[in-house]
């Protein structure tokens, strides 16, 4: 019998392959991940505590409803389509032409696509000059 007593080794962690694992897995994470870019619009957002300007002969006042009709300098539009509205857009814009500023004032429960029609209407009508109505708390535009 061999009565001798054993050295007791030390155990030891090899961290190499642990590293190398996590190495791979953020290389295929990087990889594998899709950068998506979404196209922008530029506006210009109002001051809400700003007081109203009196209407000049550049800006186009869109109106959205809440069912989604819209009405350009308090004319009402027959039909939803984004070719017809800048269409009218267009020609609302008459001689200031790029010049004019968009206003858009929508209705607090109108659809957004609504909205967005709007603007990409306004971007067909080669107009990028935007601005959204808001409303004071008191309840006045």
């Amino acid at each position: 019998m061999n009565f001798r007593h054993r050295r007791m080794e030390e155990p030891e962690i090899n961290l190499i392959p642990f590293i190398d694992v996590l190495l791979v897995v953020l290389i295929f994470l990087m990889l594998s991940t899709t950068y998506s870019k979404y196209s922008e619009l530029q506006i210009t957002l109002p001051v809400a505590d700003a007081e109203k300007l009196k209407e000049r002969p550049g800006e186009i006042l869109v109106s959205v409803t809440a069912e989604g009709r819209y009405l350009i300098n308090h004319k009402p539009i027959e039909g939803r389509a984004v070719e017809l509205l800048a269409a009218e857009l267009r020609a609302a814009a008459g001689p200031a032409g790029e010049n004019a500023v968009v206003i858009v004032s929508a209705d607090a429960l109108a659809a957004h696509q609504s909205v967005i029609n709007v603007l990409d209407a306004a971007r067909r009508a080669s107009l990028p000059r935007l601005t959204f109505a808001t409303q004071l708390n008191g309840g006045q535009r």
